[in-house]
């Protein structure tokens, strides 16, 4: 029987709060970064890849550790998980505002991801605990709402923050934060657990993750040393073999990591379909666009942030208003109906040259942000839809990895088919074209011209254009066609007798 009592209804509110509050610090700690890389380059220097990893490291540690924490607090409890997870939050981002060199940088980049994947996935496995039924789709689209504020708000805030205080206040902000978090939010939240969880699946955990980094590190070196090199193919095929090795593990497991029987149902896939086209029609342009603007338009890390506004504004509201239509409009068909519109305005984006008006950008990421925003409020409510409720963690963290995973995957693979166009409309140059093409993929002009000096510099702006407007075109082929998957498999149709009773009413 639900506690409806005061004492209870200000406990759910409190524990709200506090999951809230995660949900708007993790986004800003991935999009004010990404703002920062010119600043951090020119401060600390580093290579291309190197800069690539402050923000690509980040997401691959939460992306492989956010199904291991989903498990952890099944087993040794929500609230304990929580807490470990903010306060390794908390230090690794105050020990990254004082990082030496951008190596150590990424190396505590990757220990903030991991802490923050832990809290994350406690937090909303303890938020599924407190709240049913519509009440758990309102809750859930709030969280979705607090992650659209910090993505709407976190390259402003740390375009702000920059310009007055310089990169590593960014990361002070988000100890000070996590600090909060601890402080108001955690001691507030009650212990639960799963009663059947008996071990980590250890094994699991260790292969999943450890293809998941062979993976990346494949794709992100690819376009540096080339595809054909063999450190590259042998990375691809150790991600392959782990990969099989995942499978078999969490198959022979008597308790897996990774519910293998779930894919079995066609809704279940359709719903993690949802995250990988988010990742492709939003999260890319988020990563992409903040070097475009500063690199190739010219434009202060402070102007970059204001000009993501019409893309991650809408993630700050439409999500919750998504999780209310959906009392009367089916998830499935609003979902669809979203990335149809994110695909619509990527194909619009594609067709801006590098030099045009600021305000040509506006429509399509508005367009883009509104119809990634749809599915952004109703993909957690359905994951967890989808198992028992004391398998919280499990559906969390599964869900989790699929869209945490995605968004590192398809950064690592659009960057890399970025530079594939860029290097394809170079002219010969004698020099290394994997390298030179990476820089031009970047925004580096100047590192360009020092590889190649006798090419101008229009020819670097033309093929990078050239290159941005076949990604986002790509972007825009995967996100129409997850759109088309998630029709089908959550938009219920009438089957053989409904339709016969169907026409036996219209007759």
């Amino acid at each position: 029987m639900t506690d409806a009592s005061p004492d209870a209804a200000r406990k759910k509110a409190f524990i709200l709060a506090s999951i809230f509050l995660v949900a708007v610090t993790i986004p800003i700690s991935f999009t004010g970064p990404a703002v920062a890389i010119p600043a951090i380059g020119a401060d600390l220097g580093g290579s291309v890849i190197t800069l690539n990893w402050i923000v690509s490291g980040f997401m691959l540690a939460i992306g492989s550790t956010v199904m291991l924490g989903g498990a952890l607090a099944d087993q040794y409890g929500r609230k304990r998980m929580f807490i470990i997870g903010m306060a390794g939050f908390t230090l690794a981002s105050f020990v990254i505002g004082f990082a030496p060199s951008v190596l150590a940088l990424d190396l505590m980049r990757g220990v903030q991801g991991v802490a923050g994947a832990i809290a994350l996935s406690a937090g909303f496995a303890a938020l599924a605990q407190e709240f049913e039924g519509p009440a758990r789709t309102r809750a859930l689209g709030m969280i979705g709402s607090g992650f659209g504020i910090g993505i709407a708000f976190g390259p402003i805030i740390a375009g702000l923050l920059i310009a007055s205080f310089g990169w590593r206040a960014i990361f002070f902000a988000a100890a000070a934060a996590g600090a909060l978090i601890l402080a108001l939010g955690a001691p507030r939240l009650r212990e639960t657990r799963d009663p059947g969880a008996t071990r980590i699946d250890s094994l699991g955990a260790a292969t999943f993750t450890a293809m998941l980094v062979a993976l990346i590190f494949a794709i992100m070196e690819g376009p540096d040393l080339g595809f054909d090199h063999p450190l590259v193919i042998g990375l691809f095929a150790l991600a392959g073999a782990l990969l099989i090795t995942f499978i078999t593990v969490e198959k022979l497991a008597t308790r897996p990591m990774l519910d293998l029987s779930l894919f079995t149902y066609g809704r279940f896939v359709g719903i993690q379909a949802l995250p990988v086209a988010v990742a492709y029609s939003f999260v890319v342009p988020l990563f992409l666009l903040p070097i475009r603007f500063v690199r190739v338009e010219g434009m202060s890390e402070l102007q970059a942030g204001l000009m993501l506004l019409p893309l991650s504004a809408p993630i700050a509201i439409v999500p919750f208003t998504a999780a209310n239509l959906a009392r009367f409009i089916p998830a499935g068909l609003l979902a669809s109906g979203g990335l149809v519109l994110s695909a619509a305005g990527l194909v619009w984006l594609a067709a801006i040259a590098p030099g045009a008006a600021a305000m040509a950008f506006v429509p399509p990421l508005l367009l883009v942000g509104i119809g990634a925003g749809i599915p952004w409020g109703l993909m957690d409510d359905l994951a967890i839809s989808v198992v028992p409720t004391e398998r919280a963690g499990m559906a969390t963290g599964i869900f989790g990895t699929m869209r945490v995973a995605g968004e590192t995957v398809a950064i690592a693979v659009i960057g890399a088919v970025l530079a594939a166009f860029v290097g394809a409309s170079l002219p010969g140059t004698g020099t290394a074209i994997e390298g030179l093409a990476l820089a031009v993929a970047n925004g580096a002009f100047e590192d360009a011209a020092r590889l190649a000096p006798s090419v101008p510099h229009a020819v670097f702006a033309a093929a990078y254009g050239s290159a941005f407007r076949a990604t986002m075109l790509i972007a825009a082929g995967v996100t129409f066609a997850a759109a088309v998957v998630t029709f089908l498999a959550l938009v219920r149709r009438p089957g053989p007798r409904r339709r016969e009773r169907m026409l036996e009413i219209e007759a």
